[in-house]
């Protein structure tokens, strides 16, 4: 039994804002049965001690980061949970990362430089006689901790893996706060944790931690490029041998079809339309779930929209984000009656959308994996998305090769351009309008991989080859 002790910042069911908390939550009953034990580490924000109800303390530092804190134990699903319960760094209103007005926290830097300490002495000491062999570090937020173990002599005893969801966000903070944050200042360099004169938190866990991974193998690829890199590219390529992708999974109980074959669809497109005021036009209901944001490619998606409308498609969104891109969608839908916008996030509304959608749109100008694709693949929605990141990894576009090998299971575009994404969408209706096509591709995308199988054996093998010797 390989132990691993994973230390993200957010986790469902207790806390989300992205991907990271799927993949943090999920990966633990994954693992099991593959002979690996994960345990779980995150904030004490208000909404997880509330979530946690019953837990048990099992450590406690008298001055972390100015002020008390302590560990509870608690459940995730049949796992073991970890949560730092630090009032002064987590007990406040608003978001795990910025306050109500959106302004990010300004004690952030201390705030996940604490989570990271706490990480690298639970695997330096253990807790509760239980001893981890790999520190698994998620995202930006737990960089520091490969650095704090080597600091605390435990580099040689546990092995420390870090994982890259996104790389846009990389923990800067000032190099005054290099003594603040008990960081070496050896280590405050080009081949350290410096970036552009200051510190980086997700720099330090890439220099720092044994092996580097992401959520997908095309991903991989592009983060040694300086088009995908954010400046850490160099860094990566340096690494390369020890960079892996690992595409993520979703849990396919919780994400499970309300019928069993593509014939089942036709009433939930029918509540779907109605639910969302959509006429009964003859092509196909495109469903958009996401972040209105530039990086989503929504903004290439309001010059491409004719190309669909006209050819008798739809869209029915639901996201927020952007100011300017919720006007400009929620505009749309008051011009057209073939456009429905409902802003902000409903989770049930999402799960309708995609149950009643033909196609669900992902027209990211990167993303790492994304989810939303594989939801569409499990409900038989067929994505439409940009050849990039996981997105190229988990749809088959349908290519002429792809057709004839009856193996297609979305259309994918590039480069993402609005002309690109337009001629998309004409090919998108098209394939809907031959309906022996569309149906087949409907059953290919039910029958593909889209859970932990897979990805939770490849992390088990990493870990284990990981080990170091006792």
């Amino acid at each position: 039994m390989t132990k691993v002790l994973s230390v993200a910042s957010e986790c469902v069911p207790l806390i989300k804002t992205g991907g990271l908390a799927d993949v943090a939550g999920s990966l633990p009953a994954a693992l099991a049965p593959h002979g690996v034990e994960m345990r779980t580490l995150v904030p004490g924000y208000r909404p997880v001690l509330k979530a946690v109800g019953r837990r048990k303390q099992v450590a406690q530092w008298d001055d972390l980061f100015g002020g008390f804190a302590r560990v509870f134990r608690g459940k995730l699903g049949e796992q073991v949970l970890y949560v730092l319960d630090a009032p002064h760094l987590y007990d406040r209103d608003g978001g795990p990362y910025s306050d109500a007005l959106g302004r990010d926290w300004p004690d952030n830097p201390e705030r996940f430089a604490a989570l990271s300490s706490a990480a690298a002495m639970i695997a330096a000491d253990g807790i509760e006689d239980w001893f981890p062999q790999v520190l698994h570090c998620h995202d930006w937020q737990a960089g520091f901790a490969p650095l704090y173990l080597r600091e605390l002599g435990a580099g040689d005893r546990v092995a420390t893996l870090m994982t890259i969801h996104n790389i846009a966000f990389q923990g800067i903070a000032r190099p005054a706060m290099i003594s603040p944050l008990g960081l070496p200042r050896a280590g405050f360099n080009e081949k350290g944790y410096e970036f552009w004169n200051n510190i980086s938190a997700l720099k330090a866990g890439l220099v720092y931690a044994d092996k580097l991974s992401t959520v997908s193998p095309t991903y991989a690829s592009e983060l040694m490029t300086e088009e995908f890199g954010k400046g850490l590219d160099g860094v990566l390529r340096e690494r390369q041998e020890d960079l892996v992708g690992i595409l993520n999974g979703i849990d396919e109980e919780l994400w499970c079809p309300p019928y069993k074959s593509p014939a089942g669809k036709a009433k939930h497109r029918k509540a779907l339309r109605e639910e969302m005021g959509l006429p009964d036009w003859p092509g196909p209901v495109c469903v958009l779930v996401s972040r209105l944001t530039e990086q989503k490619g929504l903004d290439i998606l309001l010059q491409a929209l004719p190309a669909l409308l006209d050819r008798g498609g739809q869209l029915a969104l639901l996201g927020s984000g952007d100011r300017d891109l919720e006007k400009a969608f929620l505009g749309y839908a008051d011009a057209h009656p073939g456009v429905a916008t409902v802003i902000g996030y409903d989770e049930a509304l999402a799960r309708r959308l995609i149950a009643g959608g033909d196609a669900i749109l992902v027209p990211s100008r990167f993303e790492p994996c994304g989810l939303t694709q594989l939801y569409g693949l499990r409900y038989g929605t067929l994505p439409l998305v940009a050849l990039t990141g996981g997105l190229a990894d988990t749809v088959i576009n349908a290519s002429p090769a792809g057709l004839a090998a009856e193996a297609a299971t979305g259309v994918q575009f590039h480069p993402v351009t609005a002309q690109a994404l337009a001629q998309a969408l004409m090919k998108l209706v098209k394939l809907y309008q031959d309906r022996a096509t569309w149906t087949r591709m409907m059953k290919n995308a039910m029958a593909a991989p889209v859970g932990w199988d897979q990805s939770a054996a490849a992390y088990a093998a990493l870990y284990t080859e990981m080990v170091k010797p006792a």
